[in-house]
This record gives structure tokens, C-alpha cells and sequence, in this order.
């Protein structure tokens, strides 16, 4: 899915290197935290998985291919197999929930037919379907990342990219948008998240990449077993919660 190797990336401006020697692979289907502070490199490992910058030496290869060798018309149809979630959301102020889904499709000229059953179908899996008439600046911040991972989705990507996904949002909400994302590579999508935030990866059991001044310094694979008692932890919060929600109407009923 992603492959650098011996890749790094130097600035003409000052002759900053901004990578050194990465060797870094991701798997169909994983799900891999990109940590690392401001300046460790994040953003730039970035770019040359979108292509909008190429390695110095080294190579890069992303869905199957060596993006120092794709043609210039070739680079859109790489990035449309691509999802990316902005920390500032980036929605349209002026189109609802659903047109702002919805004109990802229409993007990529997929037919009318199509839109709406995918469409409506993102926004249950995000749980937005009572929102789909509603502008961007009447939703708080968390239904706003929302929007922003259904309009990454919607398209049925191979890679979804969450650049920062909980920079603008509460530690309640950061740590919903991790399950989300979790859901999403459960369904055999891959899922790298950037991020600088060290508590919030610690509390899930994906596997870490740790960059460092341009370096990759640790990488930690998942823990499956640990992961696989989080979610057996959150059914049993969910039956227990739809459990209270039970006794709370039989007692209204009374």
C-alpha cells in the first residue's frame, strides 16, 4: 500500500534535510499512527504520499506505484484513490451535510443514480442522517470532523490520510474520532493517522511509527489482543447503555 525506501528529502531553501534515510512499509488494511512533533518530518512524508513533493533519493511507492515516475495527468487519479481528513475540516460553508458529501462524488463524475444511496448510506455510518440538511456552521465541532470523514469516505477509498483529524476538538470528541477511523479500517480501508498527540495513541492498541527529526526513531506494532479487549469493552458499555435506555422507558411507561 505505502513503501519508502532509503527515502529522504532535502529543501533547496537552506539545504534543510527534512527526511533521512526512511524505511517505512504499510500494509492493505493496517492502521498506522504517524507520530511526531512539530517539525519531526510529519508533514513531509506527507506530501510525498500525495505527491505534491518528490523524495531527493530513495523511492516511493503508494497504491502499487513509484510516484517519482507518474506523469503529471496521472497524479489525480492516484489522490481520488485517497480520502483525506483536514484538522480545519475544510467544508463548504454555502452546501449542506449532504451536498458537501455529496460533491465529492460529483467530482469525480459519478452518476447521478449513485450519489444519493452512497451518500445516505456514509452519513448512517458516521450517524449524521439527521443532519443532512443542515449547514456547517450549525454543527459543533465534533459533527464537523464527522462531515469531514464521510466526505473522505464517500468515494470508497483504499487509504484514507487523517492529517491531525482531533486538532480542533475536545479529548471526548478526539477519542470518538479514533473509534471512527478504528470502524473504517475494520472494513479493509487504510488508515494513517498524523498526529502529535502522545496520550490519545497511547490509549488505542494500533501500531506507532515515531518520527523525530527526519528520522523514523521507533516503531511499535499493534497490539491485537489489546485492541481486541477495547472492543469488547465498548459492546459491553453499548449493552449496558441500551440496557439503561430500556429501563428508563419502562419506568416513563409506569
Amino acid at each position: 500500500m505505502i513503501d519508502f525506501e532509503h527515502v529522504s528529502k532535502e529543501y533547496k531553501k537552506g539545504g534543510r534535510l527534512a527526511l533521512e534515510d526512511i524505511n517505512f512499509h504499510v500494509d492493505e488494511g493496517e492502521f498506522v499512527f504517524l507520530l511526531g512533533h512539530s517539525g519531526a518530518g510529519k508533514s513531509t512524508l506527507l506530501k510525498l504520499i500525495l505527491r505534491e513533493a518528490l523524495p531527493t533519493s530513495g523511492k516511493v511507492t503508494v497504491l502499487g506505484k513509484d510516484v517519482a515516475k507518474l506523469r503529471r495527468h496521472k497524479i489525480p487519479y492516484l489522490r481520488r484513490q485517497m480520502g483525506i481528513i483536514f484538522q480545519d475540516f475544510r467544508l463548504i460553508p454555502s452546501m449542506t451535510v449532504y451536498e458537501n458529501v455529496a460533491f465529492a462524488m460529483h467530482v469525480l463524475n459519478v452518476p447521478r443514480k449513485e450519489i444519493r444511496p452512497r451518500v445516505e448510506y456514509i452519513l448512517e455510518l458516521v450517524h449524521l442522517e439527521d443532519k443532512a440538511k443542515c449547514y456547517p456552521d450549525t454543527l459543533s465541532g465534533g459533527e464537523q470532523q464527522r462531515v469531514a470523514v464521510a466526505r473522505a469516505l464517500v468515494h470508497n477509498p483504499k487509504l484514507v490520510i487523517a492529517d491531525e483529524p482531533t486538532g480542533n476538538i475536545d479529548p471526548e470528541l478526539s477519542l470518538e474520532m479514533m473509534q471512527l477511523l478504528e470502524r473504517v479500517s475494520k472494513m479493509g480501508i487504510t488508515v494513517l493517522v498524523v498526529t502529535h498527540e502522545h496520550e490519545l495513541v497511547h490509549r488505542f492498541h494500533q501500531r506507532v511509527v515515531t518520527l523525530s527529526h527526519g528520522r523514523i526513531i521507533s516503531d511499535v506494532p499493534a497490539d491485537p489482543v489489546a485492541a481486541a479487549e477495547d472492543d469488547l469493552s465498548l459492546d459491553v458499555a453499548a449493552f449496558d447503555a441500551d440496557d439503561a435506555s430500556a429501563a428508563k422507558k419502562e419506568v416513563a411507561a409506569v
